[in-house]
């Protein structure tokens, strides 16, 4: 009998799904022409290019860099948090080139993996407390971590299908609700 949704992914499970999301990102962001990954599909979205940029940003400062930090205080630090709109608009991603975000995060995310394969039991429970939502285990930031790259990823792609949506011609009445 196969476990209830909802039942935590083990560590190890975290850093494979972490590569293989890497492993997608690359390989349907990095086949596309810049054209297409700087476009906004409206005002205020963000285009591909900033959704990794956030990715990015999100790695630093509020997956890996808050199990970092909790792993780092002797009890439970207070974690901090950032408006991610102003991020983005700081870093420029959409004037970046493409390969040049997937490499950054690329490598943010090798060690990512590794921090997260060197987790014991004892560090899932360790935690901080956050002033939106309390306290943040580290499991609980894992099993999040998971959803917010699928969640993002998603968001890329339906940027790309939002590019090629008018080029469909007649071919959109095979989508059509």
């Amino acid at each position: 009998m196969s476990p209830p949704a909802g039942a935590p992914l083990r560590s190890a499970e975290i850093a494979a799904l972490l590569e293989a999301a890497m492993t997608t990102l690359r390989a349907e962001l990095g086949a596309l022409p810049e054209r297409v990954v700087a476009w906004h599909p409206a005002a205020g979205a963000w285009c591909a290019k900033e959704v990794v940029g956030h990715l990015i940003e999100a790695e630093r400062r509020g997956f890996a860099g808050r199990i970092r930090a909790i792993l780092a205080a002797p009890a439970s630090p207070a974690l901090q948090t950032w408006d991610q709109d102003e991020v983005a608009r700081a870093r420029g991603d959409c004037a970046r080139p493409m390969a040049a975000l997937l490499d950054e995060l690329a490598a943010l995310r090798r060690d990512s993996a590794t921090l997260v394969r060197g987790l014991g039991d004892g560090d899932l429970a360790r935690g901080g407390q956050h002033p939106k939502v309390g306290f943040l285990a580290v499991g609980d930031i894992l099993q999040e971590w998971v959803h917010h790259d699928r969640n993002h990823t998603r968001q890329a792609l339906a940027n790309v299908q939002a590019f090629v949506w008018p080029a469909m011609g007649a071919a959109q009445k095979f989508s059509a609700a």
